[in-house]
């Protein structure tokens, strides 16, 4: 081996010692969107969808970031919670927990829920994965009751878990049918930019608060 090899093959090997070239560093931080159909991107053509287009601006404001689509158009959170475990693989340092939408739109008691969520939240504290919790809204044609019941189960959530919270995730984007595809409830793709851009800085705060954030 020439002095030159030598020399830089020990340099490598310093700095790792000292901690300037880390490997667990190395692996971009990896974020995982778990949801419904909103997550998965219900409607849109291929790059168009939530995590793609966090997954660009996160990496244009210098992360290094992948965000994997762990959506399910249709689910609950009774699906969400059967699903959790092999859906966010080991080594996920964040996960945004987007579910209810679908419960709410079924009329599904609010305290079913919240239940499930809070099994969700817990078996991602006891992996020590971050979470990130994307709140959703009822409808007000469900009444009063209902609406202030269920609208509640994300803050109080985020409160007893001391995870970050997003109070809605269709923030800027419900009740705008330029924003929407014909259905009305599907954002369409100005739509994920707007949420994209909406959510970027919640997202950004909650990978800073992790260990080891990116």
């Amino acid at each position: 081996m020439s002095f030159k090899r030598r020399f830089a093959a020990g340099l490598i090997l310093f700095l790792a010692i000292c901690g300037v070239i880390s490997p667990a560093h190395a692996a971009p931080y990896k974020i995982v969107g778990f949801g419904d159909s909103l997550m998965a991107g219900f409607g849109l053509g291929p790059g168009e969808g939530f995590t793609d287009k966090l997954q660009a601006a996160l990496r244009a404001r210098g992360h290094d970031v992948t965000v994997a689509n762990a959506g399910v158009s249709g689910d609950t959170t009774s699906g969400g919670l059967a699903r959790l475990d092999w859906s966010v693989p080991d080594g996920t340092r964040l996960v945004i927990l987007e579910l209810g939408a679908n419960d709410m739109l079924r009329g599904v008691a609010p305290e079913i829920a919240k239940k499930n969520l809070d099994e969700m939240l817990g078996k991602l504290k006891e992996r020590k994965i971050a979470v990130l919790l994307a709140g959703m809204r009822a409808a007000p044609n469900l009444g009063a009751d209902y609406q202030n019941a269920f609208d509640a189960i994300f803050p109080e959530l985020a409160t007893k878990y001391g995870v970050t919270l997003y109070p809605f995730f269709l923030d800027g984007v419900a009740g705008h049918p330029a924003l929407q595809l014909e259905d009305g409830l599907h954002p369409n793709a100005e739509g994920v930019d707007l949420m994209v851009e909406r959510i970027l800085p919640t997202v950004e705060k909650a990978i800073a608060a992790a260990p080891g954030g990116s």
